[in-house]
């Protein structure tokens, strides 16, 4: 199950919502969270990696890799957002030391 953490970036004082954990909405709707997140290249390289596969496997190759892409995608959306310089914002230091320890950033 996801955990959402919030993010900001201290240079445009925009924030954004992070999270870690499986991704539920990627198992069931595949390459679309990341569009629907605003992560259009993550989103067009996804789908199509997705075609390619299943047009290659008859369809199962494409829901075998959107099934192994819901393990990583919330760590990578997240870890992407922290590498433009979004900071994580937690409530408490434990959330905030879970989170970091989580996305494997120190």
């Amino acid at each position: 199950m996801a955990t959402a953490i919030e993010l900001r970036n201290p240079n445009t004082g925009l924030t954004a919502t992070g999270y870690y954990g499986f991704s539920w909405t990627t198992l069931f709707f595949g390459f679309f969270p990341a569009l629907f997140r605003g992560d259009f290249v993550t989103f067009l390289i996804v789908m199509a990696v997705t075609i390619v596969v299943g047009a290659f496997t008859l369809g199962i190759g494409g829901l075998v890799f959107c099934f192994a892409w819901a393990f990583f995608y919330n760590r990578y959306y997240t870890r992407n957002l922290i590498s433009k310089g979004y900071k994580i914002v937690a409530a408490t230091a434990n959330e905030q030391l879970a989170a970091m320890t989580a996305l494997g950033v120190a």
